[in-house]
């Protein structure tokens, strides 16, 4: 009998906790993990903050927890989601300790938890200011002592396919350095792409989030989810170079650090009673409103009260970027701007991560659960990805279709092509996206930039065809999220 194959696509955190589970339950099952770059490229290892899990049982709880991430989502999350989350939150932390994640401790050698906006209590554990990067770095080691875990490197999803019984079967790849385009089957497939911030302008998002999960999925007949909520980051570093701008942790602000505008003034109080510490969509809001009044580029982030000592250690990363765009954080102040951070929406899918789609999985932030409602509470998304990797694992353990292998690998229309630059139409739906998302609210102006994406659509289809290159793959998934954000928007105006 075939060992039963599944694909995982994206190595973050939800990808490769979810290879790791069903690989130890499974020694006899083949995991393959497919990444369009480095098993290391990945937003998982971008997340500064941490992850937030009630560990502190004396002065916290998880109904404190329940009821900041619920005031977060404005009331729009589903309780019973984020109940489920919370409430196994402790095991998967737990689980991460025992793989080797050295979370920060204090003296005492209990965990040290940091607080962060939005949050009632200190329940953020860390590594300094580097912990998903550490977090990759370890699952990653676990990975690699798992022989039928396979790694597979520079191999680019383009698309899903599924049968007529919306059964999915397995997905069409390129493999960007032989150039070649496959199939490969799979008995479950787990969809773990990440976000989609790459198709705003100014983003904390690295270049390989490109929504592909969720345009690969919407292309399937998978159903897509509140895409309009799209959480901006208040403090990302404002003369970032590149098009992914570095971030300003919200640790810093909940270490102490101000908000202030070019003026010198805490401005955030006028907005929130809580100031630098209300949540994401708050403080971004007061940010851009104080931005349009000001006329100003930026606000500032000052840490020049804390102290410089242990704020270095705390936060060492930070320090010493920001020391080398020119920024001494002792004595100088910090300028930043609000930047697409995490998509709150996404691929819908129960609480064991299954899509609508037989054998179709997703988990982490390429889905829609429920949890975030229409504003993630902070360090949230490390913790989703975790409690959904395990159910979505546990599930596919114990339910994997048994499908069958299609009678002859499926017709696949598209070939590849010498790349081309595709640059000018990828800057075009940014700047698009970053004018339409300021009006949201406004449905003439948003369908107005929907039927400018659909022309912008026609016109690249028309220049390249069937061709198929890496560039021009993302565009065209980059097209369809941004319109998915727009027709949500009108089609869903309320969670």
């Amino acid at each position: 009998m075939q060992h039963p194959n599944i694909i995982i696509i994206g190595s973050g955190i939800a990808g490769i906790s979810c290879a790791l589970r069903i690989a130890d339950k499974h020694p006899d099952w083949i995991i393959q993990i497919i990444t369009k770059k480095t098993a290391r490229t990945t937003n998982t290892r971008y997340a500064q903050g941490g992850i937030a899990a009630v560990m502190d049982t004396l002065n916290d709880t998880p109904e404190k927890h329940i009821l900041d991430t619920i005031e977060s989502g404005k009331g729009k999350c589903d309780e019973k989601v984020v109940r489920y989350v919370v409430e196994n939150a402790a095991s998967r932390i737990h689980e991460l300790i025992q793989y080797g994640v050295p979370f920060d401790r204090n003296p005492s050698g209990e965990l040290a938890l940091g607080l962060e906006g939005g949050h009632s209590n200190p329940r953020i554990l860390h590594v300094k200011d580097y912990t998903g990067l550490e977090i990759e770095k370890v699952l990653l080691a676990q990975a690699r002592k798992r022989p039928n875990i396979k790694m597979l490197t520079y191999i680019q999803a383009i698309d899903l396919y599924v049968n007529e019984k919306k059964q999915c079967l397995g997905a069409y790849v390129l493999d960007t350095r032989k150039k070649e385009i496959t199939f490969l089957h799979a008995e479950a497939l787990v969809l773990a792409t990440g976000g989609s911030g790459q198709v705003f302008d100014v983003t904390t998002n690295p270049t390989v989030a490109t929504g592909d999960g969720v345009a690969m999925a919407h292309r399937a007949g998978a159903e897509i989810m509140y895409m309009q909520y799209f959480q901006f980051h208040p403090t990302a570093l404002y003369k970032s170079k590149g098009r992914q701008k570095f971030l300003i942790s919200e640790a810093v602000r909940g270490y102490g650090a101000h908000l202030v505008n070019s003026q010198g003034k805490r401005f955030v109080f006028e907005y929130d009673k809580r100031g630098e510490l209300a949540t994401r969509d708050i403080v971004s809001a007061a940010i851009f409103h104080e931005l349009d009044i000001s006329g100003m580029d930026c606000v500032y982030i000052d840490c020049r009260h804390l102290d410089y000592q242990d704020l270095s250690s705390k936060f060492p990363e930070i320090v010493s970027t920001c020391h080398r765009y020119g920024y001494d954080i002792k004595k100088d102040l910090i300028p930043v701007v609000p930047a697409a951070h995490y998509q709150c929406g996404g691929i819908a899918v129960d609480l064991n991560g299954q899509t609508c789609l037989q054998g179709l999985y997703a988990i982490g932030e390429c889905t829609y659960t429920g949890l975030h409602g229409t504003n993630r509470l902070a360090s949230n998304s490390l913790l989703e990805a975790l409690v959904y990797s395990a159910t979505a694992a546990e599930h596919i353990l114990t339910h994997i279709p048994s499908f069958p292998h299609p009678s002859s690998v499926p017709h696949f229309s598209y070939s590849y092509i010498k790349p081309h630059s595709v640059v000018r139409y990828s800057r075009i739906l940014r700047k698009w996206m970053m004018q339409s998302f300021r009006s949201l609210n406004n449905s003439a102006k948003t369908k107005e930039y929907i039927q400018r994406i659909n022309e912008l659509e026609i016109e690249v289809n028309a220049k390249y065809g069937n061709g198929l290159f890496p560039a021009l793959t993302e565009l065209r998934n980059m097209i369809v999220v941004a319109r998915v954000i727009l027709e949500n928007a009108i089609n869903q105006p309320e969670l």
